[in-house]
């Protein structure tokens, strides 16, 4: 052995996700043979209108060739984010530079969040299904143990939900002897679509502070929201951040942390950079800068984001024609699911994801598909077989076989391609 064990699990379970192949064997017009990759959580719906503008702002100043202000972001470029997020978040508490770190993505910064809340072995909870790469975000070089909450039949936004979450807790405590430090929520939701209504962030804010653990709210969704015209239940509930809501008698405002980036409200995952948000909790944020150098952004990518952000009159357009392009690609997507008989989880409205039980479907067009195999396999199987590729539910924690996660924030004929090679490969 010439690698440590965590260095050989990272490296396993890497090889084992289909993902990477995929991501450099694309379909393009040059590239009629690569797979339709509807599974990594990309939004290419702006990319044209994203591309032009980032083209006109390519003027660098020479301290950007520098270390500048530090790894934890220039003093522009946090004072940049504050102005936009506090036109968006509607922050109880204004957001000014002070509040935030700056990392080259928000996997860096879940990381991060894990490393300080946690030594190794004590756990953070996470509801079911979550969003896959949180588990090795969390893990796999901080070391902490993902807790992942099961709901059964309750509704993961429901009430009676946050009870679930408490279960875990004293679960997990008793059977490690280790506390729980922190509960992370994916807020609006990654792979559902929807957002947790205001009673139940303040009730799972009123269960962290029972317990004097951290509630850590990824919100790198939080624009991505849109309105759904297709599905009459459940109700979509509109998005409020976590910072939205006044924590005085509720809870010690400096358990509660809140993520973003640019990477899903810009359509921009190659751009790589994110920001940890903690009002109240100066030894989080100093315990981060002392790492920063590990999640540093690039100077390029601090120059152009600091500008933008800035820009009122374009980020508003973006998002406005943004949301107008979410809701009409998820509506299409939706209608086609609906049209030949696939089950999806209704209510969406918010991000990219249709999350679609290809598993039953593929069940009743195969009589003699016996109950033991395992159908997942299956329908990846044939999903890859005819070189479309989307995100197998298992990977995201389903409390259920059959679900795949389908990301249908691509252009228009691209989807198309890829929902009708979906429909062969189930037939």
């Amino acid at each position: 052995m010439t690698i440590s064990e965590r260095a050989q699990h990272a490296s396993s379970e890497m090889a084992s996700r289909i993902q990477w192949e995929v991501m450099v064997d694309t379909y393009s017009a040059t590239n009629p043979n690569g797979y339709l990759n509807v599974g990594v959580a990309e939004n290419a719906l702006m990319h044209p209108e994203l591309q032009q503008y980032l083209k006109q702002k390519l003027d660098l100043p020479v301290e950007y060739l520098t270390y500048n202000d530090g790894g934890h972001g220039s003093t522009k470029l946090r004072r940049s984010i504050a102005h936009f997020l506090n036109r968006h978040l509607n922050p109880a508490t204004p957001l000014d530079a002070e509040h935030m770190v700056v990392t080259n993505g928000c996997s860096s910064a879940i990381e991060h969040v894990s490393w300080v809340l946690t030594d190794p072995g004590e756990g953070i909870l996470l509801g079911r299904p979550f969003y896959g790469t949180f588990i090795p975000d969390m893990s796999s070089r901080p070391g902490a143990a993902v807790v992942t909450v099961e709901f059964g039949d309750v509704d993961p936004f429901s009430e009676e939900a946050v009870s679930k979450y408490e279960e875990a807790l004293l679960a997990f405590q008793r059977s490690s002897g280790k506390p729980v430090r922190a509960l992370m929520l994916c807020h609006p939701h990654n792979p559902l679509g929807r957002c947790y209504p205001r009673k139940v962030l303040i009730e799972l804010m009123r269960l962290c502070q029972k317990y004097r653990i951290h509630l850590v709210s990824d919100e790198i969704y939080a624009l991505s929201v849109f309105a759904n015209t297709v599905d009459e239940a459940p109700a979509p509930v509109d998005f409020e951040s976590v910072l939205s809501i006044n924590r005085d008698g509720i809870i010690d405002p400096s358990l509660v942390h809140g993520l973003w980036g640019m990477s899903k409200d810009f359509g921009a995952n190659g751009i790589r950079l994110g920001v940890i948000i903690s009002q109240s909790n100066p030894e989080v944020l100093g315990a981060i800068k002392a790492t920063s150098l590990y999640s540093y952004a690039s100077g390029i990518t601090d120059h152009l984001v600091g500008n933008m952000l800035m820009d009122d009159a374009f980020t508003d357009e973006y998002v406005q024609e943004n949301r107008k392009r979410l809701a009409e690609s998820y509506a299409y997507a939706a209608t086609f699911f609906k049209d030949n008989q696939i089950e999806y989880a209704p209510g969406v409205n918010a991000a990219f994801f249709l999350w679609v039980n290809l598993g039953r479907r593929y069940r009743e067009l195969h009589a003699d598909f016996s109950a033991e195999e395992v159908v997942n396999q299956k329908v990846m199987q044939n999903l890859l077989r005819e070189r479309v590729f989307l995100s197998d539910g298992t990977l995201f924690g389903s409390e259920k076989d059959g679900w795949f996660r389908l990301v249908f924030t691509q252009p228009r004929d691209y989807l198309d391609l890829a929902l009708k090679k979906i429909l062969k490969a189930l037939e």
